[in-house]
């Protein structure tokens, strides 16, 4: 089945006023349920990826709840480790964290300290690039653990948020749907 942006937008529902008033959250459940369309954008991820890293990944680095998702099945669509970025006190061994700004409040993530080595090559995945400031976040604690990034990738864009100036970055930021 080809790539077909309008069939996987059906499957982003809109929740207006959510997490917060104005707010309208892009709920992308119904697209995770309907497996061949999932696996549709894991495969188109995969592909996207592979044509703009051209260089050996070593992990994929899934960012809380539904970038563990998308993370891990795209994981195991490229053959490679996958590694967790978690809210902070999240996870159970030695960790490093940072805290951060989001849309509406503050957060901190955390990663395991030996979960990257000096050199190992990511791809940062998230299910929702907004305004950026957990892309940041995880950039910055996955090169404190000296890896490098090759690439960060997004179901979702939301392109009148300005992430991609905030992030100022030359990693290549793949996104299969923008609003």
């Amino acid at each position: 089945m080809p790539f077909d942006k309008k069939q996987i937008e059906a499957h982003i529902r809109e929740v207006k006023n959510f997490p917060k008033d104005g707010v309208a959250f892009k709920d992308i459940t119904p697209l995770l349920a309907n497996a061949a369309l999932f696996e549709l954008c894991i495969e188109e991820m995969a592909w996207q990826i592979d044509m703009v890293a051209r260089a050996k990944v070593d992990y994929i680095v899934g960012i809380k709840a539904r970038g563990f998702i998308i993370g891990a099945a795209l994981a195991q669509k490229m053959k490679t480790g996958f590694v967790p970025i978690r809210k902070k006190g999240k996870l159970p061994y030695d960790t490093i964290s940072i805290e951060y700004s989001l849309e509406y409040g503050h957060a901190a993530i955390e990663i395991h300290k030996d979960a990257l080595k000096t050199n190992d090559s990511v791809v940062i995945v998230d299910d929702l690039l907004a305004s950026g400031g957990t892309t940041i976040a995880a950039c910055n604690l996955i090169e404190n653990l000296g890896a490098s990034i090759a690439a960060l990738a997004y179901l979702v864009e939301l392109e009148g948020l300005g992430a991609r100036k905030v992030i100022k970055s030359k990693i290549p930021i793949i996104s299969l749907i923008k609003y």
